[in-house]
């Protein structure tokens, strides 16, 4: 079978990537970065709010776009309805090109609550969840990382979301870039008419590959990961923000831990934007301890990566494998099979463990009532959430 039928794109050899761990470190590297721009920048966010971050964001785009630039911004509908009539008029001058993703009939959380309950109308379920910063068909910056003063407090520094972005050079550009242009001539009046990139190949560069999920039709990183866990030899690092997973993932994670594999779970903490996903994915933790896995949840702030490690294969990006994003969302993912990059972002895990408590069968076991409850409750809503299933209607 082509590998285009099974995935949407093939790995690319000769690429360079490297971690950017917290939006204080991503943040000024991709505004930077802008700001070299000489033809165009592609960005593709989920979540975009008005406040400072996204402040500095679009004073860069304004600049970019005063020097001849070519703005393209593709904005979920749904995330960016937080994004203020001021700014969405900042951004209305020429130059900068602005589509939004799956528009809503409404904001009204009960006018769209009436339309899948009672109206039986799915479609505005279907949301873009990707992350992506493109310039020039040089540089690209992908991960999970919104446009949010929630990712980054101004006032309060200490508690930025615990994040990961990947910068991304070589072939693999030209992959992001044909994926932004096929969600954008969905949606947008013009397609996007750029030509092709075609980025050089880098000297000693890993091989990469861009898997993608979209929603229900294309299952890539799905398949990516399982088939990784099967194959993993030595370790199955797994960190994400939300963790719901399928019957298939738990299985085979607790397959691996039964033959020896080092299989970690790196989860939030008490400090978390959606308490309910948290107390929804702690059913899980009992069964899984005592298949061996370990569990660590990371306390000092909120831990939104979504990263795993098997062997020496790397994936970054925006799908956090929970069943409600794999449903519903599109995504992507940077996939890369390169030793160094391992070693890197092993160094990443060992750090955030040093952050974390380590979660013990035997300490489980002993947990209140209240949590018991809490987790019981938030399970019921979970599962009930998951029977909503599209229905077309004509």
């Amino acid at each position: 079978m082509s590998p285009y039928r099974r995935y949407k794109f093939p790995w690319r050899p000769g690429n360079r990537f490297e971690t950017l761990v917290d939006s204080s470190v991503f943040f000024p590297r991709m505004l930077d970065t802008i700001g070299t721009a000489r033809h165009y920048i592609l960005l593709e966010m989920y979540l975009v709010t008005s406040g400072a971050v996204t402040d500095r964001f679009i004073a860069a785009l304004l600049a970019a776009a005063a020097r001849g630039v070519q703005v393209y911004l593709l904005l979920d509908d749904f995330g960016a309805q937080r994004l203020t009539p001021h700014d969405r008029a900042r951004l209305a001058r020429p130059g900068i090109e602005i589509v939004y993703y799956n528009p809503l009939h409404s904001y009204s959380r009960l006018y769209n609550l009436y339309r899948i309950l009672w109206l039986k109308t799915t479609r505005g379920l279907y949301r873009n969840h990707r992350k992506l910063l493109l310039i020039d068909g040089e540089c690209a910056f992908a991960g999970g990382a919104g446009l949010t003063d929630e990712v980054e407090p101004p006032h309060a520094p200490g508690l930025q979301w615990r994040e990961t972005m990947v910068e991304i050079h070589g072939p693999v550009l030209a992959d992001w870039q044909r994926l932004f242009a096929e969600s954008w001539d969905r949606y947008a009046e013009q397609p996007l008419g750029l030509p092709a990139a075609t980025p050089a190949a880098v000297s000693d560069g890993g091989k990469g590959r861009v898997t993608v999920n979209e929603a229900r039709r294309r299952m890539g990183i799905q398949r990516s990961l399982l088939k990784q866990i099967k194959r993993a030899e030595h370790r199955i690092w797994f960190a994400t923000a939300y963790f719901i997973p399928s019957w298939t993932l738990r299985r085979r994670l607790k397959q691996a831990a039964g033959r020896g594999i080092d299989v970690r779970l790196l989860l939030p903490g008490p400090i978390t934007d959606h308490p309910g996903a948290r107390y929804a994915s702690r059913r899980y933790y009992a069964r899984l301890l005592h298949s061996g896995l370990r569990i660590f949840e990371y306390t000092p702030r909120f831990f939104h990566a979504k990263t795993v490690l098997c062997d020496d294969w790397v994936t970054i990006g925006s799908c956090n494998f929970d069943r409600w994003n794999l449903q519903w969302n599109l995504e992507a993912n940077q996939e890369i099979d390169d030793p160094a990059m391992a070693g890197a972002v092993a160094a990443m895990f060992e750090a955030d463990y040093a952050n974390s408590v380590e979660q013990t069968a035997e300490a489980w076991a002993q947990r209140g009532w209240h949590q018991r409850l809490l987790e019981w409750f938030w399970r019921r809503v979970e599962r009930l959430s998951l029977k909503i299933r599209h229905r077309r209607r004509r």
